[in-house]
Parts: structure tokens; sequence; C-alpha cells
């Protein structure tokens, strides 16, 4: 089953958005980056992105793999992630070396740590 439009980030400004206003997860494997988004949007599902680099993952055959493997671990695990969330996921190189199921379960893990931002103050 794939994502739908609606369950995947797909500018680069909601890229941008979620990097520079969310908070971080190292989790080893990979890095999850997850921001809520304002109130009127914030019963819209969950939102997604994946990004593997040529830098840190290698060639696309092995970025393909690391995606590929992020997307199915959030598919599976979705209903972790609250509503009106982005997340991002950015793969590293521990990705393809780790068995799948020690991954799963480190997002799994990541994921209790959602809680909401911080509304920025008003200037």
């Amino acid at each position: 089953m794939n994502l739908r439009a609606g369950q995947r980030l797909r500018r680069n400004d909601d890229f941008r958005t979620v990097r520079e206003q969310g908070r971080r997860t190292d989790c080893g494997a990979f890095l999850l980056t997850w921001r809520t988004r304002p109130a009127e949007t914030a019963l819209t599902p969950a939102r997604v992105g994946v990004v593997a680099s040529r830098a840190s993952v290698g060639n696309a055959v092995h970025r393909n793999r690391a995606k590929r493997r992020l997307r199915e671990i959030y598919r599976r695990h979705q209903s972790l992630v609250p509503a009106g969330v982005d997340l991002v996921l950015t793969a590293r190189p521990a990705l393809l070396r780790l068995e799948f199921t020690d991954v799963e379960q480190r997002f799994t893990q990541a994921c209790q740590k959602f809680k909401p931002n911080k509304p920025a103050p008003h200037a």
C-alpha cells in the first residue's frame, strides 16, 4: 500500500520548515525531525518526507533501498504519529547495515517522544 499524496511532504518549503522549526531525535540509523502544524491544519493526517543523500548513504541503489525501508516502517506504524504532525526521516549510513526489525524498533521508540511544539512568541 502506497502513501497517499496527503500523507507525504512534497514541497521543499515544507521540508525546510520542519528542519528549521522542528525537533530532532537521533535514532542512529536515521534522524527523525518532526513539527506540529498550526492549529487550523492539526486535524489533517500526519505527513512524512524521506531523505537519503548521496554523501551519507551512497549510490542510487543504496539511497532508494534506504528510502523504501523508511517509508515501509512509517507505513506500518503511522498510527503512532499524531494527526497534524510533519515528519522528515533522514537516512544515515547505518540504516542499510542494521536489520529491518532493529530500525523498526528505533522508529517506534522515537515515536514515544512526540510532544507538541511550543508556539513561537509573538513579536
